[in-house]
């Protein structure tokens, strides 16, 4: 198993993270790429106190980056879990 403060990067705050948080429940992080939804949950459930219902994961590949130059580089690969919390959970992110 791996450590906890190591599968959960950072907590996603955009507009459809927002909109899913108040229709759904449901809070998005960016984890680490080899985490699977069951470290997800745990890691979850474990640092905030909550109980998580379900966890959806995608894969995003990084972006082709090219400066002014002959040779691209790559933005890193990511990945972002949407963790949904049981009827009356919540987290307080800000």
């Amino acid at each position: 198993m791996k450590d906890l403060y190591q599968v959960i990067d950072t907590v996603r705050i955009t507009e459809k993270a927002t909109l899913l948080q108040e229709l759904n429940n449901e809070y998005v992080f960016q984890v680490d790429c080899n985490a699977n939804k069951l470290e997800i949950k745990r890691a979850i459930e474990e640092l905030f106190g909550k109980k998580v219902e379900s966890v959806r994961t995608c894969n995003y590949a990084g972006k082709k980056k090219r400066n002014r130059r002959a040779d691209a580089g790559r933005t890193a690969n990511w990945k972002k879990a949407i963790v949904r919390l049981k009827e009356g959970e919540s987290i307080d992110l800000i």
